[in-house]
């Protein structure tokens, strides 16, 4: 059975904001966040990694990381934004739990991060392009999630619920 729970979407879509919350709910649940994790082995913050390394060792640290945690039951994964574009990401995180893609919207993608630096795919001249760009590439893959939870018009406890109930079924 896949009792995993794996959160995937743009950056600012609620990720973590839901993971934690899910957390606290499903007690015998463990939170990772892949992101996270990443930071803590190698010392030094996304950013760091892509500007000393490159994108490309980034992700393949990302999937290093999937494929280490992905196994097992009653986790709740929170991946990063760009994780599920690696075929082979994808494929460990659709076997491994539920996948439940948090789709929000452009507008409230970016007022959520344009105070926020800390995202390296959108250092750019006009990120909001950049972020439109990056959700049209990335939509498609996104799309083939267990499950799509458009987040929108939901606060965090709708967004629980569906979670909840699809995990329950």
């Amino acid at each position: 059975m896949n009792s995993n729970i794996v959160l995937i979407g743009m950056p600012a879509c609620g990720k973590t904001t839901i993971g934690h919350l899910l957390s606290e709910k499903l007690t015998d649940y463990t939170l990772i966040d892949t992101d996270s994790v990443i930071v803590k082995t190698q010392g030094m913050s996304i950013n760091d990694i892509f500007a000393k390394f490159s994108e490309d060792y980034f992700r393949k640290l990302e999937y290093d990381t999937i494929k280490m945690v992905a196994n097992g039951n009653k986790k709740i994964l929170s991946i990063g934004g760009g994780a599920f574009e690696n075929p082979d990401s994808r494929a460990t995180l659709l076997k491994f739990g539920k996948v439940f893609y948090l789709k929000s919207s452009l507008d409230i993608l970016y007022y959520r991060i344009s105070e926020d630096s800390t995202r390296p795919l959108l250092k750019k001249a006009n990120p909001k392009e950049a972020l439109e760009k990056l959700l049209k590439t990335r939509e498609e893959n996104y799309n083939k999630a267990h499950f799509i939870i458009d987040t929108d018009k939901k606060d965090p406890e709708e967004i629980i619920g569906l979670i909840l109930n699809e995990t329950n079924s």
